[in-house]
């Protein structure tokens, strides 16, 4: 690993940050104690959550640790799009006899406070997705001593990373489960992302910060892979999201290994923005029809997804995974962390004794 990394995590494990509940204290304590990298989802929270996350956290773990951020988005959306949306969604909301949320509920995710909670109260990395945060916040929170990690899904996007002075780019491949981190939403390429192994070689070749790679890891061999091709580290996500410690919904959980879930697919059903889900009714009745409206869609769906939670329906929920899903272990995160290094080890030993013959 780069020696930016080295420092404050021994093993090339992050856990990403899963928003919506999934990225608990005790989750991302769990990894950073067993020499990974946790991490806490700031999206969705208020500042005041998210900073009562820090303090669980840090009653937790004295090991470094992230938050991650979204970054504002433009205003982009169709307003009209947007109601024939809602209109196409009012038997979801008939059915688990609810409202719609208000699209309109606000579009920066409350992302000045945060970082302003942030700079009064430094974490060891901050990392963003939707987007380069602006060269000054950059520079802001290096003079509190907080490293800068930022998604990109191609080596364009790297490129804007690291000019804008950031440490790592997190590279984030098409197999991704969750949100990808495209920097700008353009419907005209959804579908189009590139796999994660070309994605890092391609942003090797790119930038000279250190790559974490992110994208349907699962398993140690494939943490020696992504190092092979160029990236200092590996973003895991599903992965953790069965893990003891998670706060996915049970629901969740299970769909993970679930016979009757058999793929996952990028769609804008649930929040308007590219996000790779479990296929599931919900997924199936409203993808083809969803808008580009992100957070707009976002918050229409929220109360039908809560309801469906509440109900224990699997098929009206957001079920993010990644292509790896299949192969998700339920292990308390800890020994989750052992085995992934264990399984690097042997792979790197493998891949030694192929090249000694």
């Amino acid at each position: 690993m780069s020696s930016v990394l080295t420092d404050l995590f021994p093993h090339p494990i992050v856990q990403a940050p899963m928003a919506g509940g999934v990225s608990v204290p005790q989750l991302a304590a769990a990894v950073s104690d067993a020499g990974g990298l946790g991490f806490l989802a700031a999206g969705y929270k208020t500042a005041d959550g998210m900073y009562q996350e820090i303090k669980q956290l840090r009653g937790l773990t004295s090991r470094p640790f992230g938050v991650n951020l979204f970054l504002p988005q433009p205003e982009t959306a169709d307003r009209a799009a947007v109601d024939v949306y809602a209109h196409q969604l009012a038997g979801e909301a008939s059915w688990y006899e609810t409202e719609l949320g208000d699209p309109e509920s606000g579009r920066d995710d409350g992302y000045d406070a945060k970082l302003a909670v942030l700079l009064d109260n430094p974490v060891p990395v901050v990392s963003f997705h939707f987007g380069v945060p602006a060269r000054e916040v950059i520079d802001s929170l290096h003079r509190v001593g907080t490293l800068t990690f930022v998604t990109a899904t191609t080596a364009e996007e790297a490129r804007a990373v690291e000019r804008a002075g950031a440490d790592v780019v997190i590279a984030q491949g098409v197999e991704a489960g969750g949100h990808q981190g495209t920097h700008r939403d353009v419907p005209e390429t959804d579908g189009s992302g590139v796999g994660l192994l070309s994605l890092v070689a391609q942003v090797r070749e790119s930038v000279g910060i250190p790559i974490v790679a992110a994208g349907g890891i699962m398993r140690g061999g494939q943490i020696a892979a992504v190092l092979a091709a160029g990236a200092s580290a590996a973003q895991l996500g599903t992965a953790f999201v069965t893990a003891h410690e998670s706060g996915a919904h049970a629901l969740h959980k299970q769909a993970l290994t679930n016979p009757l879930f058999v793929r996952t697919e990028l769609t804008r059903a649930f929040t308007g923005r590219p996000a790779r889900a479990l296929v599931n009714r919900f997924l199936r009745e409203h993808g083809p029809y969803a808008p580009a409206a992100y957070p707009e869609v976002h918050h229409l769906t929220a109360p039908l997804r809560k309801a469906a939670a509440k109900a224990g329906d699997a098929q009206g929920l957001a079920l993010w995974a990644g292509q790896g899903h299949r192969m998700a272990r339920e292990l308390p995160a800890g020994q989750l962390v052992e085995v992934l290094v264990a399984e690097l080890a042997a792979a790197r030993t493998a891949l030694s004794a192929g090249g000694a013959r």
